[in-house]
């Protein structure tokens, strides 16, 4: 991908979409006048091309608009600050939005999207691909074509399920490779589940591939929860056998029927009146969505599937909402032509029939799915808060101890930041946490003294010396872990001012390089990389993130102080009295120069007036 280039636009044609890179996102004017009014795909991007939000529209132009017409959150303005470059994806049709934006997310992960949560560790029903399927229950699914069903929040679910299989069809359960070569060549014997009457033995030529693989349709259409269609279907075959005069046939065909008819009559009714429907209800907890799934097959609930999602960066309910709906359909592999929900989302599917139910028993299953989210939450809640923070706290910085592959538990973190620009005004700060939380007392700027122009590897190697010079002196105790805000550079010359203090094997120390967040140690030019949601690369981030907020806040003040001395203190008749007075009342140095010479006498008096005007005015 070619990185923004500043001034320009890089344009990237394809058969299908059309990709805009847009340099300096400041410009906002340029962006917003050089995109389509139609529905797809917008990424934000850093200066290194890393993404870090993935959006859909219907409208690319209105909905990019809408991020510097709006007023936007904190988090929003955050990811809008890191930004540097749009690119986007044009698409025919508002669904293909919806599909690609899930995909892109799942690829990138970017930092700034949502993040859906569910239990991983649910089960599924797996049908393997392979000749004479095996059916069995995982918890890990694999991408080689094999079907999954589930996931399951009941393994006494997924127990009676496999119960019901086996009892209503001879299946293997072994891993052998039973290709019809395999079979000829007389490779296999049968073994005690055939001698047992538990399989019909296909590994020695016993049962045909066409007759396992009814059996296996038949299951499909269970795990669907298709099951009238297979007892009709039962009930036909049952009926052909007894005209045959095939009675003992007929008579086990008879007591599969019976047996999913019990089954059936286990599943929680209702509606008579509605066949085959997706059922979606929402509610929020602060930054957490939750999204209770239904699914409904001939007036029975025979999945119910709830996720959490994260937003983080205040995500419309209605654009969680259709996010959600395109993760879980995609996952479940439903196919149901009506979804019900509680209001519109923001982008729909062709094709789909969305109802918001107003009453009757469609309203009946919304309230369901309702009670079902609501429920879950306050499970999650409960849950948080019967956990107690300091065991929360104790297991981050435990992983965070054996992710860096530290002797010590890492009790007392220090983070450095420099900041400057072309070399003016040279700051770095200096940030503490302890027990994974800001110490916000211990805090330090520092000016840099005997650094010129921009060096940042002799500004770090400084500010370093400086640190923990004067903390040994005064006795005080060392944290177990620093952050250096850099790479191999930064961290070289930070390590040097510990080598100097005869600190480097004391304290760990590492360096994080905003690009690809790589994690340096000292000596070692081959970077280790964190998981994107490990608790470890988050508490480095929270670290590194706030020493650059101090950082760049101290840096800041520091430019407006020098500007505001270079001008007014450079006046010759204008004291520190006059000076409060004029800053107080009219603003900035540029709005004093702006104001009148008759606004200035009524307010400092003509004498006064007169030295300003003259000397601002040159």
């Amino acid at each position: 991908m070619a990185s923004p280039l500043k001034g320009g636009l890089i344009q990237l044609f394809s058969i299908f979409t059309r990709l805009l890179v847009i340099a300096l996102i400041k410009n906002h004017k340029e962006i917003v006048s050089g995109l389509p009014g139609k529905p797809g795909v917008y990424q934000f991007v850093d200066g290194y091309g890393n993404i870090l939000y993935v959006g859909k529209a219907k409208n690319l132009k209105k909905r990019v608009a809408s991020y510097f017409t709006k007023h936007q959150s904190g988090k929003t303005t955050v990811m809008l600050d890191r930004a540097y470059g749009i690119k986007h994806i044009v698409v025919e049709y508002e669904s293909d939005a919806l599909l690609l934006e899930n995909n892109l997310i799942k690829k990138h992960q970017p930092r700034y999207n949502i993040l859906l949560k569910d239990d991983k560790t649910y089960p599924w029903i797996c049908i393997k691909k392979e000749p004479f399927p095996r059916v069995f229950s995982t918890r890990n699914t694999i991408r080689d074509g094999s079907l999954y069903f589930g996931p399951y929040t009941s393994g006494l679910m997924v127990k009676i399920l496999l119960e019901l299989i086996r009892q209503l069809y001879k299946l293997r359960s072994c891993t052998l490779n039973l290709t019809r070569p395999n079979i000829a060549a007389g490779k296999f014997k049968a073994c005690l589940e055939y001698h047992i009457g538990n399989c019909k033995a296909p590994c020695i030529g016993l049962q045909s591939e066409d007759d396992y693989s009814q059996g296996i349709q038949q299951i499909r259409e269970i795990l669907k929860g298709n099951i009238s269609a297979v007892i009709g279907h039962l009930k036909g075959l049952m009926k052909e056998y007894s005209a045959d005069l095939r009675f003992e046939e007929a008579q086990i065909i008879k007591e599969k029927i019976e047996i999913l008819s019990k089954y059936r009559s286990r599943s929680t009714i209702v509606s008579t009146t509605i066949k085959n429907v997706d059922v979606f209800a929402l509610t929020q907890d602060n930054d957490n969505f939750y999204i209770n799934y239904l699914k409904v097959i001939d007036g029975a609930v025979i999945q119910a599937y709830t996720v959490d999602i994260i937003s983080r960066v205040n995500e419309e309910k209605e654009s969680v909402l259709s996010t959600a709906i395109t993760e879980i359909r995609q996952r479940l592999s439903s196919d149901s032509h009506e979804i019900i929900v509680p209001f519109m989302p923001d982008i729909l599917f062709e094709g789909n029939k969305y109802t918001v139910p107003a009453k009757g028993d469609k309203l009946k299953l919304l309230e369901l799915a309702e009670r079902n989210a609501v429920y879950y939450k306050l499970e999650q809640r409960k849950k948080k808060e019967e956990q107690p923070p300091k065991d929360r706290t104790l297991k981050n910085l435990e992983k965070l101890k054996n992710d860096l592959h530290m002797s010590e538990m890492p009790v007392h973190i220090e983070c450095f930041d420099n900041s400057n620009i072309m070399g003016r005004n040279p700051v770095a700060a200096c940030i503490v946490f302890r027990n994974a939380r800001p110490s916000k007392k211990d805090y330090r700027h520092f000016n840099i003294r005997t650094v010129g122009g921009p060096n940042d590897y002799a500004s770090m190697e400084e500010i370093v010396l400086r640190r923990y010079r004067r903390m040994t002196e005064e006795g005080k105790t060392l944290p177990q872990l620093i952050i250096i805000d850099g790479g191999k550079g930064q961290l070289a010359s930070a390590v040097k001012s510990l080598r100097e203090l005869n600190l480097e094997d004391k304290i760990t120390v590492i360096g994080i390089a905003k690009r690809l967040e790589e994690i340096y140690f000292p000596g070692d030019s081959v970077p280790i990389y964190l998981d994107k949601n490990s608790v470890s690369l988050k508490i480095i981030q929270q670290l590194r993130n706030e020493a650059h907020r101090f950082g760049i806040n101290f840096h800041r003040d520091k430019r407006s102080s020098e500007m505001t001395k270079s001008d007014l203190d450079k006046i010759q008749g204008i004291g520190e009295k006059t000076k409060e007075i004029l800053l107080t009342k009219i603003g900035s140095v540029e709005k004093i120069r702006m104001t009148s010479f008759e606004d200035l006498k009524n307010l400092v008096g003509k004498k006064k007036a007169s030295i300003l005007t003259g000397f601002l005015r040159k």
